[in-house]
């Protein structure tokens, strides 16, 4: 679990068309386990360093991610009234801004009857892209995605189904079965878990899927892996990821496959802010780091120089 691998995932599924038909998200201070007033966030690894700014809002507003000297991309955000309204990704290859792979995305919203945000992505060097118009029910859920780019158009579709406690939400690509997430609850000993099973299918057929068990509060407790056998027809289980945790903080991440098991240790160190932010990660045996410097805003930074 390194955190700038992990954030970078996540941002570049909205950065990239056509590999998963993506609803438009706004990012949070939670989505980057961040608590408080933050101003920004400087997370440095031993392959590469990325920069989060926030508005007082705590919602994200900029991101830089330094792949060199040299190379860096920006990341721009900008909304009105709580709506993304613009979102620009600016490439620079020598110190020098690459229009052709650097690109703007304009977002129109309209609510009447329902909900519909249009997508429009173009390149600096005023080349078209791709339009993506997100259709909602009355109920808020999106249901359609219509892609439009200089290949043609495609149609992604959401279908949701309810059962007992469980709610399945299917993805078709022009009609072909995508993608499936199975979200339901498992009761134990322990308390009441949230079950998240996400199937993954290559022209409709079954392909891979991965099940995740977060506790009542929301903290991922295992993860794991499948791949479907065709002989067995079903999905056989290839590793999965085992999370303990001490006094509300990762403490140890085990891994078992078949024949192995391996275990990262966590070491966290925290800020003097209240509430607290880990500053520094340590994973064993590795002995992988990963460093944050975060800034707060006047009032917060005043806090925390107070508590120190």
């Amino acid at each position: 679990m390194k955190m700038l691998r992990s954030t970078l995932t996540i941002l570049s599924l909205f950065q990239v068309a056509g590999i998963w038909s993506q609803e438009v998200k706004i990012f949070s201070l939670t989505d980057f386990d961040l608590k408080g007033k933050v101003k920004s966030c400087l997370v440095i690894t031993d392959y590469g360093r990325e920069l989060f700014e926030f508005n007082e809002e705590g919602i994200l507003t900029k991101t830089i991610t330094q792949y060199n000297e040299t190379d860096q991309d920006i990341t721009y955000y900008k909304y009105n009234q709580g709506e993304l309204v613009e979102k620009r990704m600016e490439s620079y290859k020598n110190n020098a801004l690459d229009e052709s792979t650097s690109m703007a995305n304009f977002y129109t919203i309209d609510t009447v009857p329902t909900r519909k945000v249009v997508e429009d992505i173009v390149s600096y060097d005023k080349q078209f892209l791709e339009r993506e118009e997100y259709q909602y029910d009355d109920q808020g859920n999106l249901v359609r995605i219509i892609s439009s780019n200089v290949d043609g158009v495609d149609e992604t579709t959401f279908q949701y189904t309810p059962f007992k406690n469980e709610l399945t939400v299917s993805t078709f690509t022009n009609g072909i079965l995508e993608k499936s997430v199975r979200t339901s609850e498992r009761k134990s000993a322990k308390g009441t878990h949230k079950v998240v099973l996400t199937k993954e299918y290559l022209d409709g057929e079954p392909n891979r899927a991965t099940e995740e068990v977060f506790n009542e509060n929301g903290r991922l407790l295992t993860i794991e892996n499948f791949l479907y056998d065709i002989g067995q027809k079903e999905f056989v289980s290839q590793k999965k990821y085992f999370y303990s945790y001490k006094d509300g903080v990762l403490d140890k991440v085990t891994t078992k496959t078949l024949n192995t098991e391996a275990v990262d240790s966590y070491i966290f160190q925290f800020d003097n802010h209240s509430p607290k932010n880990w500053v520094k990660q340590i994973v064993t045996p590795d002995n992988t780091y990963t460093t944050r410097v975060i800034k707060y805003y006047p009032e917060e930074e005043a806090k925390a120089e107070a508590n120190k």
